[in-house]
């Protein structure tokens, strides 16, 4: 029966059958390898990469019509777009991987070889409607606060039932451009300049470390540590005041040149 159905239906029950198997296998386990040498004349050489020990889910999310480029694309969009990662995952020699558990910190190795290796950084790749509510879902990573990322853990920008609304308001408000054949989005003129507003008059609103403390704020109410009314005046407080020094500011230049800045992009 599978067979008769269309290509792109044989696809889409590959998918949904493939991710609902995922649910039911255990996670997958990596063995993460950093090194860090230093040789006599002072140079400082790194190098950190994982290996993986237990494919777990990963085993049944191998599509079968996906080329090996095409699964790595799949699989960063589904990690949020990050290109940027400090450990490569790759296949590493066996026989340098024994070498590597013999060395010990402080071992003296010899050098008999030096090459440089010229290369360039590719940018982080585009948010997707996919990967950009992910992030949101995730926001709680930018934060350096171990504290407050834990609290906000979970949490992130709205919830699972409000993230797809918020995404959609932003582009029919247009914030955002949704490019609705490969579903990648960018920024829209509006929202640039929007976000220069905010940077240049209350640029803590834009730390996810505000949304963090706030929502500490909220599971101490919670836990009975603070009283709603102390809540309430401590967050009232806080607007009031930012909002006064909003009044007080005299940033047109400032936002003048932010709007020239970000216009010159959208001719």
């Amino acid at each position: 029966m599978l067979g008769s159905l269309p290509q792109l239906s044989q696809k889409i029950y590959e998918v949904i059958v493939r991710r609902f198997l995922a649910i039911f296998f255990p996670p997958a386990k990596w063995q993460k390898i950093s090194i860090v040498m230093k040789t006599q004349g002072g140079e400082m050489f790194s190098a950190g990469f994982k290996v993986p020990v237990d494919e777990g889910w990963r085993a049944v999310m191998n599509y079968s019509f996906f080329s090996g480029k095409k699964k790595e694309k799949e699989e960063d969009a589904e990690k949020g777009g990050d290109d940027e990662k400090e450990e490569e995952e790759q296949g590493v020699n066996p026989e340098l991987l024994k070498f590597l558990g013999s060395v010990k910190k402080g071992s003296v190795l010899e050098l008999s070889q030096l090459e440089v290796k010229e290369g360039e950084t590719s940018p982080p790749k585009r948010y997707n409607s996919g990967s950009i509510i992910l992030a949101m879902e995730n926001a709680g990573s930018l934060i350096e606060d171990e504290e407050l990322r834990e609290q906000i853990k979970g949490s992130g920008i709205g919830t699972s039932a409000t993230r797809a609304e918020i995404l959609k308001k932003l582009i029919n408000n247009r914030y955002l451009k949704l490019n609705k054949k490969t579903q990648i989005i960018t920024p829209a003129q509006l929202g640039e300049m929007v976000y220069e507003v905010v940077r240049c008059s209350i640029p803590q609103m834009l730390n996810p470390e505000l949304t963090a403390s706030w929502e500490k704020g909220l599971t101490m109410v919670a836990n009975g540590d603070v009283s709603e009314n102390e809540y309430m005046e401590k967050l009232t407080g806080y607007v009031r005041r930012r909002t006064d020094v909003v009044k007080g500011l005299s940033n047109a230049n400032d936002l003048g040149r932010a709007y020239r800045y970000v216009a010159q992009y959208y001719k």
